[in-house]
């Protein structure tokens, strides 16, 4: 069994496909640009500034969300929300839909581990079901298509199944503390004004072209 002072003060999941959707819109928005400086000059660049939101966005979406499992607790950080779980206030983990860290006062969905669809279903492999935290398994040793390892939302939920039973091993999770523990949630104002003030500044930019 895994000693808790030798866990990583905290990991990060984010999604494989993270970087590709974000590099993606990089790159396309970076041929737009280019296309119009050369085709039209530095008004046509001006007038196409504002396509520099779609890598912004991409960015809002797809790298920022992510789950970050820490000795305090579990972070969800979501495009409008971050919510903090502490390990004393989690009283179970689901992967249904999507990861789902479950409270007594509410249950907060992870943007970046979504359950597989029918295809990342039958990409399953028996070895997708070997060596899962003794909490993935249902009854007769049941797994949800959602906890295999190979998917996004399996992989976090191991991250955090696996943190979670090492702490609760070694008696540091209180569970006299679980009711009156709860999750801090916060609206990711930065993230949204700064998004809304790009837009601003850039589409009148590109009025002056």
């Amino acid at each position: 069994m895994p000693n808790p002072q030798s866990e990583p003060e905290t990991e990060v999941f984010r999604p494989r496909t993270t970087k590709w959707f974000t590099g993606i819109a990089v790159v396309l928005t970076a041929a737009a640009l280019v296309s119009a400086a050369v085709s039209s000059g530095a008004s046509g660049l001006l007038a196409t500034v504002p396509l520099l939101l779609i890598p912004a966005v991409a960015a809002w979406l797809f790298w920022y969300p992510s789950v970050q499992v820490g000795r305090g607790g579990v972070t969800l950080h979501n495009p409008f929300r971050t919510i903090e779980v502490p390990w004393a206030a989690l009283i179970h983990v689901d992967t249904k839909f999507a990861l789902k860290v479950v409270t007594p006062k509410g249950s907060y969905t992870a943007w970046a581990a979504p359950a597989p669809g029918v295809w990342g279903t039958h990409q399953g492999k028996p070895e997708h079901l070997r060596n899962l935290p003794g909490t993935t398994y249902g009854v007769g040793g049941s797994v949800r298509p959602g906890d295999l390892s190979n998917t996004d939302s399996g992989q976090a939920a191991r991250m955090v199944r696996e943190r979670w039973e090492v702490l609760v091993n070694a008696g540091r999770i209180d569970p006299d503390q679980t009711d009156a523990a709860r999750a801090a949630v916060s609206i990711n104002w930065r993230w949204i004004l700064g998004l809304v003030l790009a837009a601003v500044v850039l589409f009148a930019l590109a009025g002056l072209a």
